[in-house]
């Protein structure tokens, strides 16, 4: 009886044992889990500075007023687009860079891009940019429509491989100006950018949180040598731009 007894002891402190061993190992690869996690964040911190900096340090030098650009030999003007309003018209943002390309246009009687995202008949970025320039004065034929603006990448593709520029201004906000003058380098071409920013714009904190991560991106898309979503027809600035007004 009782080492009947013993015996349940033992079988008890077997089991006890078990039930530790195994709790022991759940509690540790959890941590190596944590851990690992932890690892990986650290390095994309690390990896999202470095992008940032060196886009932003690189690129900075090349940020000039508009007053300068007459002592640049540049093919084009290249407009980045973004948001309208549903009335048809420039949201703040996009109407400050299109006065802002004015101003360069009246300076360089350079042809201009309107680079932006047409993705349907009911979204039309590039449309809005033009009549508005057109209603500054600007020469329609001297407008180029690039539809399928769709990225920053894609459009700064497309000034080259679709327009033949070898050289632009890109006009758009100060923080947006580092990654597209950026790409323009790693793509073999030459672009210096000016600040289109003479306001402050809501929203504006959430904007430079995501232009840090499209950094990131815009750094890994140079590397890899990524394709546009869309190449459609080529065109040359010698010729009208109104023969880009349809897609």
């Amino acid at each position: 009886m009782a080492e009947t007894k013993e015996k349940k002891k033992k079988k008890s402190r077997g089991k006890n044992k078990a039930g530790k061993n195994e709790k022991s190992f759940g509690r540790r690869f959890l941590r190596g889990i944590l851990r690992f996690l932890i690892m990986i964040l650290i390095i994309a911190a690390l990896y999202t500075a470095f992008a940032n900096l060196w886009i932003i340090y690189t690129q900075k030098n090349r940020i000039v007023k508009a007053e300068d650009v007459k002592k640049f030999d540049y093919d084009a003007i290249l407009v980045l687009g973004c948001s309208v309003k549903p009335d048809k018209s420039p949201s703040h943002m996009l109407a400050d860079r299109l006065d802002t390309a004015y101003e360069v246009y009246k300076a360089t009687g350079l042809k201009i891009i309107v680079s932006g995202d047409h993705r349907d008949d009911y979204y039309n970025e590039v449309r809005v940019m033009k009549d508005y320039l057109i209603g500054k004065g600007v020469p329609s034929e001297d407008i180029y429509m690039d539809h399928a603006g769709y990225s920053t990448y894609d459009s700064m593709y497309r000034a080259k491989n679709t327009f033949g520029a070898s050289s632009v201004i890109v006009i758009t906000q100060k923080y947006h100006l580092y990654r597209a003058i950026y790409v323009a380098g790693r793509m073999g071409y030459n672009a210096v950018g000016v600040d289109a920013e003479v306001q402050p714009y809501s929203g504006q904190f959430m904007r430079d949180m995501r232009e840090m991560l499209s950094r990131d991106k815009a750094y890994i898309d140079c590397m890899l040598q990524v394709k546009p979503k869309e190449y459609g027809d080529k065109y040359s600035l010698s010729e009208s731009g109104d023969l880009t007004d349809e897609r």
